[in-house]
């Protein structure tokens, strides 16, 4: 049965965010609101969970194009290459906010994504997620949720969210109406700047 509650994003519930992070540790699948679309994941260390995501996007695994939602930059070395300067400032500048930075993946990635190059890094300025990652202690793998309906697009109705996945998921967080424009996604795995697709936010940071 795929549990259904709300969470506010200026004061969180710490119940609720407990219950969240239970379910990813337990290798729970959920639906969550980012600072665009909202957003489909599950704790990055879950195999099954994370293969199990790829089935409901229609993909295979290790040719999924999937993000990591991260707290912070704190432990951004534990997934990513070097950075350079440059580039940190760039993140520092942009972050949190409705960007996706692709980079180079490093050693340490999880076994599913052993043989990817580079990795995906989001940190949305959103209260409700980056809590629960913070608790959880780990990134969550993520992706849009897309809707059949190529005019809608994105669903941003939590409630219809719900209807469409209650028997696909273990958790939707209703937390407001969400956007229905994606991420901007930027490539910076080569140290040089390439928009791969403009979505919400000023690129006003490069």
């Amino acid at each position: 049965m795929t549990e259904f509650f709300k969470i506010y994003e200026k004061n969180p519930d710490s119940r609720l965010i407990d219950r969240a992070v239970e379910i990813l540790r337990n290798g729970g699948i959920i639906i969550y609101p980012t600072d665009t679309v909202y957003g489909l994941g599950c704790d990055i260390t879950k195999t099954r969970a994370l293969e199990k995501v790829a089935r409901l996007k229609s993909v295979k695994l290790d040719k999924a194009n999937f993000s990591f939602i991260c707290y912070d930059l704190s432990n951004l070395s534990e997934y990513v290459k070097q950075i350079d300067t440059p580039v940190y400032k760039i993140l520092k500048r942009a972050l949190p906010g409705p960007f996706t930075f692709i980079l180079k993946g490093s050693n340490n990635l999880p076994k599913a994504f052993k043989k990817k190059k580079t990795v995906g890094i989001r940190i949305p300025d959103n209260n409700i997620i980056r809590t629960i990652i913070k608790q959880l202690g780990n990134p969550i793998m993520s992706t849009s949720i897309y809707d059949e309906d190529d005019v809608i697009e994105y669903t941003t109705d939590p409630e219809l969210i719900y209807e469409k996945w209650k028997h696909k998921v273990d958790l939707v967080i209703d937390g407001g109406y969400g956007g229905n424009i994606a991420s901007t996604i930027v490539d910076l795995s080569d140290n040089e700047i390439t928009i791969v697709r403009e979505g919400k936010g000023e690129i006003d940071f490069l």
